[in-house]
């Protein structure tokens, strides 16, 4: 069976600052996301040995696991691709899109931003490509699984569970969610729309 691996970052853990820490990279890459890759792991041996066995008592429990940790991976996998220290501002489909679809930049990211201040706790807010309606839409992501649209692939998300930012910000997740827009890979999204709409 496959194992999950922890995939290397594409810039130092200090290439975000001022906005992200070096110190906040490295725990939140090395430490965080790698506990969920070894945990989706994990639960991926745990299922094969329960099927192996007959016992399947357990099942739903090591499903709500697999799909906990594997969120968690997937989750920050895209969310490493979507930083940039280089930053910018949308160019091709992704301008157009948004243009298009929410009146411009500046209102994507009013409703973008009021979307991650809504996360009651530990989530994420996604910017995602609705592949039945063929638009893009934004939503909360409960914890690392919770709450995602069926045939909607992410394109842009932003990790606002607390240790994204409490070492740099504390608790003022607003500020830390104005600092990311200044580190948005465009580029990227863009790349992961055009994949989508594909």
């Amino acid at each position: 069976m496959a194992e999950f691996t922890l995939p290397d970052l594409p810039y130092d853990y200090a290439a975000l600052e001022p906005h992200i820490s070096g110190r906040i990279m490295e725990l939140h890459h090395s430490k965080h996301h790698a506990t969920y890759v070894k945990g989706a792991n994990t639960a991926l041996e745990q299922i094969a040995e329960a099927r192996e066995s007959g016992n399947l008592a357990n099942i739903n429990k090591l499903e709500k696991d697999l799909a906990f940790n594997l969120g968690g991976h997937v989750n920050h996998s895209v969310f490493w691709t979507n930083l940039s220290p280089e930053g910018g501002e949308p160019e091709g489909s992704i301008k157009t899109a948004l243009d298009e679809q929410f009146g411009g930049l500046e209102k994507f990211k009013e409703q973008f931003t009021a979307v991650a201040l809504g996360v009651q706790g530990s989530g994420w807010a996604v910017l995602g490509y609705d592949q039945t309606g063929g638009n893009l839409t934004t939503f909360q992501l409960f914890d690392q699984q919770g709450n995602i649209p069926f045939g909607v692939t992410p394109i842009l998300q932003l990790d606002v569970w607390e240790h994204a930012y409490y070492l740099d910000y504390e608790n003022v997740r607003a500020d830390y969610i104005k600092a990311f827009w200044n580190i948005v890979n465009w580029k990227n999204v863009a790349e992961r729309l055009d994949a989508a709409q594909a």
